[in-house]
């Protein structure tokens, strides 16, 4: 059968507000468990101008029109406007998400601030973005996350380290083909990693032309049914202006009978067999058509 696991990356207050709500609905028709990872602190994403200079961002932004997508307000917070901490905005929000049957991770502390400047952050740095972020979850929901989704999919040897100090069950920081442990430039740590699969919507939105129903046959097309599918959706995209285009790809999913998993049932399978059961890859930063700059993806020896 076809495994599925929809991840939810919750990177703004519009996206928890407005697309959390949505998603909870549209999930609760289909029946579908999912692990969404929100980012708890401040919504920062008018800073995310600074991309301007990175390859692929303006492209991006002419396909993806994000004025539409994020509103305004979004798009000046941060500067204009000022930051909200997103953490704070609606904690009886969390406590629903759990309720309603699904997994709820952090996605780190500040986005944009991790996505654009973690190769300048000192490990006490990193620290005190992961702890912040595991404060303000444990503020809302009495417990600690046993989970974290790095923003932007950047990683690297501090945040990693951070990571195995930190002891989360795993992390979902990465592109690739399967669940593994990291190796980074020759270290190896020993957080498991479930990386996405599947590309994001904003990555294929007028990629090649491809629009609508058409993207969601390109995504039906990655699916294997070999291994676990990961598929990650963006509470500010596809649980608004893209949420009638994100059911379409349901009712097709529904039709092809998927085994829908969430990410942290997924991690406990495979974590109690063993850690010397779980293959090691290394990661790398490399280019993915549809997205600025890099991301941390897994190498595969064997491209088959």
């Amino acid at each position: 059968m076809l495994q599925l696991a929809i991840k939810v990356d919750v990177d703004t207050c519009i996206g928890l507000q407005e697309g959390v709500p949505n998603l909870l609905a549209l999930f609760r028709r289909y029946r579908i468990p999912a692990s969404f990872f929100v980012a708890f602190g401040p919504d920062n994403s008018g800073k995310a101008i600074r991309r301007i200079f990175k390859r692929g961002f303006l492209h991006k932004m002419w396909r993806t029109k994000p004025l539409q997508i994020y509103g305004l307000k979004t798009l000046l917070c941060g500067t204009l406007l000022p930051a909200p901490i997103i953490g704070q905005m609606a904690p009886d929000l969390f406590e629903r998400v759990v309720a309603e049957g699904h997994e709820l991770g952090i996605h780190g502390y500040d986005h944009v601030r991790w996505q654009d400047r973690l190769d300048r952050l000192a490990e006490a740095e990193v620290t005190q973005e992961l702890e912040r972020a595991i404060a303000l979850y444990a503020e809302a929901l009495r417990y600690p996350p046993r989970s974290a989704a790095a923003p932007g999919w950047q990683v690297n040897a501090t945040s990693l380290t951070v990571q195995d100090r930190l002891q989360f069950r795993y992390c979902s920081d990465t592109r690739g083909c399967y669940p593994f442990l990291p190796v980074w430039q020759g270290c190896a740590f020993r957080t498991l990693q479930i990386p996405s699969t599947l590309p994001t919507l904003d990555e294929v939105l007028g990629l090649d032309g491809l629009r609508g129903e058409a993207i969601n046959a390109y995504l039906l097309s990655q699916l294997r049914r070999d291994r676990l599918n990961v598929h990650t959706i963006h509470a500010e995209v596809e649980g608004r202006a893209q949420l009638p285009l994100f059911e379409a790809l349901l009712k097709r999913l529904d039709a092809q009978g998927v085994d829908y998993v969430k990410l942290c049932d997924a991690a406990e399978t495979l974590l109690r067999r063993g850690h010397d059961q779980i293959p090691r890859a290394s990661i790398q930063r490399r280019v993915i058509p549809g997205r600025a700059g890099t991301v941390a993806c897994q190498i595969i020896d064997d491209p088959s």
